[in-house]
């Protein structure tokens, strides 16, 4: 799964990566430790009408909260549940069928946090050792998602900005190599030159096509302080690499 990611780099650096322009939502603050209902940025395509020129698709990032609320729920507490779709139930769970057949997205990520149970010495209390997976290379990772237009019934106007709220999950699947001995899970990615099919619903081309598991050796593990599991923390600090110790670092 993916419960925690870093989002810290620039809006324009996305826009310029993807080839997209930005929503009217101002920029959001460089965030270390994103947590499922956080705002979040989300690349889609969106159908444009134009009364001058043929009907075309246009590329946002538009900021949206990372929590899907399908279409048909009656309030917004589901959201927090639906942070990740599987890939392999995506497409028929009730939640996430119609965003997986109508609303794609990409959700961009310096790197994401996986945590694994650890005892350093026999006897002693386990915990949470997190750590941080990221781009060898420095690159934005590309992380297949979806996305909802959410109706809120307790708002009557629908020129209220309040009245539709835009929700986003991640999709995962099967970890693999180092990755998998972390967590069983890992977002799934999209490759730079699928973009624009994974974007585009009506894309002729299978989505399990289009997907990827990152390649080895594309992302890279360290282990980092145990400060992010408290998600009242944020800062670069977060993704400093640590060494391993008998105790863990930091609270």
């Amino acid at each position: 799964m993916c419960g925690r990611f870093v989002c810290a780099a620039d809006r324009s650096r996305i826009e310029s990566q993807f080839d997209a322009i930005a929503d009217e939502h101002p920029p959001l603050n460089p965030d270390f430790n994103v947590a499922p209902t956080k705002k979040v940025y989300a690349v889609v395509e969106r159908h444009r009408a134009n009364s001058d020129e043929a009907p075309s698709n246009e590329r946002q990032v538009k900021v949206m909260t990372w929590g899907l609320i399908p279409f048909w729920s009656k309030d917004s507490k589901i959201a927090s549940r639906l942070v990740n779709a599987r890939l392999e139930t995506a497409a028929s769970k009730p939640s996430f069928r119609t965003a997986w057949a109508k609303r794609r997205a990409i959700i961009p990520a310096d790197g994401y946090y996986e945590w694994l149970s650890r005892m350093p010495n026999p006897g002693a209390k386990p915990y949470k050792q997190p750590f941080y997976i990221h781009p060898s290379d420095g690159s934005e990772l590309a992380m297949a998602g979806l996305y909802e237009i959410w109706r809120n019934p307790e708002v009557a106007d629908d020129r209220d900005p309040d009245a539709f709220r835009w929700t986003c999950t991640i999709l995962t699947t099967t970890a693999t190599d180092e990755l998998g001995q972390i967590h069983d899970r890992m977002p799934l990615l999209v490759p730079a030159t699928r973009t624009g099919d994974w974007l585009d619903p009506h894309s002729v081309a299978p989505a399990e096509d289009i997907l990827v598991p990152a390649a080895p050796g594309l992302l890279a593990v360290a282990p980092v302080s145990t400060q992010v599991n408290s998600v009242r923390n944020n800062g670069p600090e977060l993704i400093d690499p640590i060494r391993l110790d008998s105790e863990p670092v930091g609270e």
